[in-house]
């Protein structure tokens, strides 16, 4: 389990460096996305389910469902 984590914290860290070098915002909201479902099995891996489930709900649900109609909205 112990190489499993170090392998999604080398993969968290490529998706927080990426978000911010990528030009297409579409492409950033979906990996902004992955990052937050990467920190929600990171937290269940802590044992702290809690945490996992709200990150699940709101990193990876509302907030990127805000971004995407935010981003509908301005493209219009």
């Amino acid at each position: 389990m112990e190489m499993f984590m170090k392998i999604m914290l080398c993969f968290l860290i490529f998706s927080a460096i990426s978000v911010s070098i990528l030009k297409d915002t579409l492409s950033a909201i979906i990996v902004f996305m992955v990052y937050s479902l990467v920190m929600a099995v990171l937290w269940q891996q802590l044992n702290a389910p809690d945490l996992a489930i709200t990150e699940a709900a709101v990193g990876a649900g509302i907030t990127t469902l805000l971004f995407v109609l935010t981003l509908r909205r301005i493209k219009q």
